[in-house]
């Protein structure tokens, strides 16, 4: 395990065009928003919260509408400018929190989990290159960001986490009660 403090943040800065509202305020069958239940699941494995690319929250940096590489940039400043040794991230649109993903994800360099790449753990050192990476010509994909850093890919065989992308993705949610 990583020594220091660790910050956790919520990307919420998506458009969410194929949701066609707010995804993170969307309603769960409990009542809670996803939102609410990203900060649930992520909180215990932190020291704080922030959450990235909405009102009241860390504002996208350099930047808005820069996709999630804006928020987790944000992120990052702010764990370097506040002594944390790292972020853990999730994306507002992620209900579950597998409780063994800390320590899966904690090492050596960012790592994500495979298939979700909001599902990360980023050293808050990575600020200044992700900042370089942010002003250079490119199409700033998260898959760009991973291959320039070399970050490594966490398998967790047999774990299912939802997706979240339509209205009705939700509804399945709802009624199918959570990952596998």
């Amino acid at each position: 395990m990583h020594e220091g403090r660790i910050l956790g943040a919520i990307l919420a800065g998506g458009r969410s065009s194929r949701f066609g509202s707010d995804k993170a305020l969307a309603r769960m069958a409990d009542g809670r928003t996803l939102i609410d239940h990203a900060m649930a699941g992520l909180a215990p494995h932190v020291a704080t919260v922030v959450i990235c690319g909405r009102e009241g929250g860390l504002p996208d940096r350099p930047a808005p509408d820069m996709g999630p590489l804006g928020g987790l940039n944000a992120a990052l400043h702010h764990a370097l400018d506040h002594g944390f040794a790292g972020v853990l991230t999730t994306g507002c649109d992620m209900p579950f929190y597998p409780a063994a993903l800390p320590a899966a994800l904690i090492g050596e360099g960012a790592a994500i989990l495979k298939g979700q790449q909001l599902l990360g753990w980023w050293p808050a050192t990575l600020s200044p290159q992700l900042d370089v990476h942010l002003a250079a010509d490119n199409n700033r994909s998260i898959h760009g960001w991973l291959a320039r850093i070399g970050a490594r890919i966490v398998a967790m065989p047999g774990l299912v986490l939802p997706n979240v992308n339509r209205p009705e993705d939700l509804a399945n949610l709802s009624r199918d009660g959570g990952p596998r």
